[in-house]
């Protein structure tokens, strides 16, 4: 009963993450039972990592999903996706709604936080909203992948196939039944198609979503009005999208691995499209990432930090960030004291938050990518290509707090130190930043003493 009353008068931060840790134990626990995998039983370490992945919805895997788990390893793996894309608290409220349950301001506020940019009285017409959406999103999906694998497994394994995978690219989480991920099916227009619309409608986020769907209902005959988060959102959103494959293209145009200059039009279009859209946090890939150049790959560990939108299931420091800081150096240059975006002022307190969360996930990163460096000089790992294990650590660690997925191919290799330190990586990612430094640093606003101003060099 005492813990019951301290999560009642928890702030909604607390609550999120709480939600969160509890979803990953119990997933730990049904992973461990001797049903939920083939042969051998997993350890205790990757059964945690596994069940950490899919409720953070990130992709990294260090057994073979479709081969090591059995069906009902896989089922649980899917519902912990879907309940981790969602987020705990948007499931908790539905549940208790739907059995009759009063639902408390706390839990309600939680939702707000996660899903509204500015407070709303209609919280619940929000959740209905993306239910609806969800099951719509990933019904289509399970569709049209049934039909790309009818032609090659049976109808029941088709539509099992398509489920699986419908659902996780829906929720950005980039797990695959086979150990190649999509590479096999890199020339497949439908499923490229699919998953890479799927990705972008699940990463996009549920407020744009309603935003849009409310725009489009309206009734009294005025002009479509959106709001600036969806119209930041869209417009980075497609820049990313069109910029992240440019890139691509371009530098893996003269015969890589990755990549064959005899390969057809469609080809060198679908693939670095595909590689541009899974890049924001979805965790799927159609060529094998260890074989891309490195500038290749540092345009991806541009992609995967920005990530996904605010309320989406994605992770990253979201693309109404980046939004805000580009308009944030734009008006500078131009010597305006305020933020505008589509002629509107931005709060000082959100471009503070902006900066404050861009600072927080770059030393976070920085310092989980050293004590896993440090944990391999301590233990005598030693790589003989140190400049490769670096990024490839870096990389690693990225893809973590993103929660996209992509890896070099070290997720494996990495020992427990490693592997607890990519598990704190992506529960950070997916909670966000600033909800676990506000759990810790508390929420109150506090002014403090101002004190009389004196000018610094800087630059």
């Amino acid at each position: 009963m005492t813990v019951r009353r301290r999560l009642m008068k928890a702030h909604p931060a607390t609550l999120i993450l709480f939600g969160f840790l509890l979803a990953i134990i119990t997933g730990t626990l049904l992973l461990k039972l001797p049903i939920s995998t083939r042969a051998t039983s997993i350890s205790w370490i990757d059964a945690l990592f596994t069940a950490t992945s899919a409720v953070c919805v990130t992709g990294l895997i260090v057994v073979d999903t479709g081969h090591f788990f059995s069906l009902f390893g896989q089922c649980v793996i899917l519902a912990l996706i879907q309940i981790g894309g969602l987020g705990i608290m948007t499931v908790s409220v539905a549940m208790f709604r739907w059995f009759g349950h009063s639902v408390s301001f706390r839990y309600r506020m939680a939702v707000q936080d996660m899903y509204t940019h500015t407070p709303r009285e209609d919280i619940f017409s929000v959740l209905k909203s993306i239910f609806i959406f969800t099951v719509v999103a990933e019904t289509m999906g399970t569709l049209l992948l049934t039909i790309h694998w009818h032609q090659e497994l049976p109808w029941s394994q088709a539509v099992y196939t398509a489920a699986f995978h419908s659902i996780s690219a829906f929720c950005n989480a980039g797990f695959a039944l086979f150990p190649d991920s999509m590479m096999r099916y890199s020339d497949s227009f439908l499923l490229n198609a699919t998953v890479c619309s799927l990705i972008v409608f699940g990463g996009i986020g549920f407020p744009v979503i309603y935003d849009i769907r409310s725009a489009m209902t309206q009734q009294n005959g005025h002009t479509m009005r959106l709001s600036i988060q969806t119209k930041s959102v869209l417009i980075t959103t497609v820049l990313l999208i069109l910029g992240g494959a440019a890139m691509f293209a371009l530098l893996e145009s003269n015969g890589s691995d990755s990549t064959d200059p005899t390969d057809s039009l469609p080809d060198r279009i679908l693939i670095p499209v595909f590689q541009s859209v899974t890049c924001r946090t979805a965790g799927f890939n159609t060529v094998d990432i260890a074989s891309l150049k490195t500038a290749t790959l540092v345009v991806c560990l541009f992609l995967m930090f920005i990530g996904a939108s605010p309320g989406s299931c994605g992770g990253g420091v979201k693309t109404t960030t980046l939004a805000i800081l580009a308009a944030f150096t734009i008006n500078r240059f131009r010597r305006k004291k305020r933020v505008s975006l589509f002629k509107k002022s931005i709060p000082t307190e959100t471009v503070t938050r902006s900066f404050l969360l861009v600072l927080l996930s770059i030393g976070i990163i920085g310092l989980i990518m050293f004590l896993i460096l440090a944990g391999d000089a301590l233990y005598g790992k030693t790589s003989p290509d140190q400049s490769r294990s670096f990024l490839a650590v870096l990389f690693e660690t990225v893809s973590a707090f993103g929660t996209v997925g992509l890896s070099m191919g070290i997720t494996p290799n990495l020992g427990a130190w490693g592997k607890s330190l990519i598990i704190v990586t992506m529960i950070i990612g997916r909670a966000g930043v600033l909800t676990v430094a506000y759990i810790f640093a508390g929420t109150g606003n506090v002014n403090g003493i101002e004190y009389s101003e004196e000018n610094m060099m800087v630059g």
